[in-house]
């Protein structure tokens, strides 16, 4: 919290936007901005604090501006804000209100403005140029206007009734922030696979881990890369040098939660920003996939079933690299996911286009979640940034519930083979064996899919170590890929046929990308 106003900064002065003021602010698209906030100049050594208050109908703007006149000499900016929660009939959505701001460089899409955001998750953040509140940006608080951004992303029938508090202290600047940046790569580790969780949160966002924690839990988690995604916001980026090492790559990246769904931007380059302000109408997210492609990173459509407000994925996958299938325990949301994602196969075989990889990562924010609960094993190049994207985005990848789990899949014909994500070349009624070699999952159902559906099911023992083994041709078989399932919590084998029955099903232990089979 912002230290309090002293006897000379002036008295708290309460803006209340009447209608005269709402009929003054800009409503432009999806953003309303209110009347500025004016603040005079002061002596150095003081604080000033401002208040304004408001009210918000259903139905509001996506997002509210509350721009703030900083004067010259400021050295930190405070902000607080609140509102109502009325009581709601049961089944109907309360209000919820996320909060960042945006400096003197604008608020413009994609611009240079942004210098923080955390959501719903504090109810009050600081800025200076030594250090800032985690999820904002520390440096220095200059000159001119400055927009806090209000986004009411539920509003009762009753309405939204807001507060926001701003403090600006007057002084000379601390000595200013350095962020320390892991490295992308990791000396001397060349071709293999390697296993990471790439959708995780600190208390940069809405998590409750440090950096700290989250790496120490990837090392426990036996995971050699991690990439961190953090909404809306970059600002851990800086903290993950120390953390880093021999034993682990740590990547940036930021999970961007728009009005219609989220995606995580793998691969940033450290300190990059992406926006998440626009909806699946408009074109924002064309052009942040552009320039997360552009910068070498990767685009992956989160958890596409999540049941929460704004959380549903609308925004299409021609613009995406990979697919998160798999985000967590197993639930019916991740059964939805890989349906659909299976579907996404079958109409590239039959288009002859392009086809999405899966992925299945943790999205860990607090504890009981468990870092590695799934994750990648990803075949690369080297441990490095670049090599593990493209491993990615070429599909040649499983998923793993944890590192007991170990996969093997490879098919063979004709003195020929192919991998996870790969395509053996084959004539069309040439024999071609599939084999499948697994441990680490006891009792476990290991089933063959193919664009027909599940066509070769078999169980391992108690012990969880076992070959599947199946032949197939190419004509039969466009493309092949593995479930490893638990059995059903009455402790049965899952229970079905290929003919269409509808499958009982346990939870996922292990799932690989395809194998596609003939000639392209």
């Amino acid at each position: 919290m912002s230290s309090p106003c002293k006897a000379h900064a002036g008295d708290n002065v309460i803006l209340s936007p009447s209608r005269r003021g709402f009929l003054a602010a800009a409503l432009t698209g999806a953003a309303l901005t209110l009347a500025p906030m004016q603040f005079a100049a002061a002596d150095t050594g003081a604080s000033n604090t401002k208040t304004i208050t408001g009210h918000l109908e259903p139905g509001a703007a996506d997002f509210v501006y509350l721009p703030v006149e900083v004067p010259a000499g400021v050295n930190k900016i405070s902000v607080s804000y609140s509102y109502s929660k009325p009581s709601v009939a049961s089944g109907l959505m309360n209000n919820a209100c996320d909060i960042g701001i945006f400096d003197d460089k604008g608020t413009k899409l994609a611009g240079k403005g942004f210098r923080g955001w955390s959501g719903g998750f504090r109810t009050e953040f600081f800025i200076s140029a030594a250090e800032a509140t985690p999820g904002y940006l520390p440096g220095p608080v200059g000159k001119g206007t400055w927009n806090i951004v209000l986004g009411p992303y539920q509003v009762a029938e009753q309405g939204m009734d807001y507060t926001v508090n701003v403090t600006l202290d007057h002084g000379a600047d601390g000595a200013p922030y350095r962020p320390q940046y892991a490295a992308q790569q990791v000396a001397g580790r060349g071709a293999g696979w390697y296993r990471g969780d790439a959708h995780l949160h600190t208390v940069y966002s809405d998590g409750k881990r440090t950096p700290a924690e989250v790496a120490a839990g990837a090392r426990a988690a036996r995971l050699d890369f991690m990439i961190s995604t953090d909404h809306n916001t970059p600002a851990s980026h800086g903290a993950w040098g120390p953390l880093a090492g021999e034993d682990l790559l740590i990547l940036t990246g930021e999970e961007v939660t728009t009005r219609n769904g989220h995606y995580l931007a793998l691969g940033l380059e450290p300190g990059d920003w992406i926006d998440w302000r626009y909806r699946a109408r408009e074109k924002g997210f064309e052009q942040e996939a552009q320039r997360i492609h552009s910068s070498g990173g990767i685009v992956v459509p989160a958890h596409p079933y999540c049941p929460y407000v704004a959380c549903r994925w609308k925004f299409g996958y021609d613009n995406a690299d990979a697919v998160e299938v798999w985000t967590g325990p197993w639930t019916a949301d991740d059964e939805y996911a890989i349906n659909t994602w299976d579907s996404m196969l079958s109409q590239s075989v039959r288009g002859g286009g392009r086809w999405l990889p899966a992925m299945g990562n943790s999205d860990a924010h607090s504890a009981p979640q468990v870092i590695g609960f799934p994750h990648n094993v990803v075949n690369a190049s080297a441990l490095s940034r670049d090599a593990v994207l493209e491993g990615i985005k070429n599909g040649r990848s499983w998923i793993a519930e944890s590192a007991d789990v170990a996969l093997a899949f490879n098919a063979t014909s004709g003195g020929r083979s192919a991998g996870v994500g790969e395509r053996l070349d084959a004539a069309e009624d040439a024999p071609v064996t599939v084999t499948a070699e697994i441990s680490g999952v006891p009792n476990a159902v290991v089933r063959f899919i193919t664009d027909e559906g599940q066509i070769r099911q078999s169980s391992l023992p108690a012990s969880g170590q076992g070959t599947v083994t199946w032949v197939t041709t190419p004509q039969l078989s466009a493309y092949v890929r593995v479930e490893v399932r638990h059995p059903m919590a009455d402790g049965t084998p899952s229970n079905g046929t290929a003919m269409g029955t509808t499958l009982l099903l346990g939870p996922m232990a292990a799932l690989t990308n395809p194998i596609f089979l003939g000639k392209k």
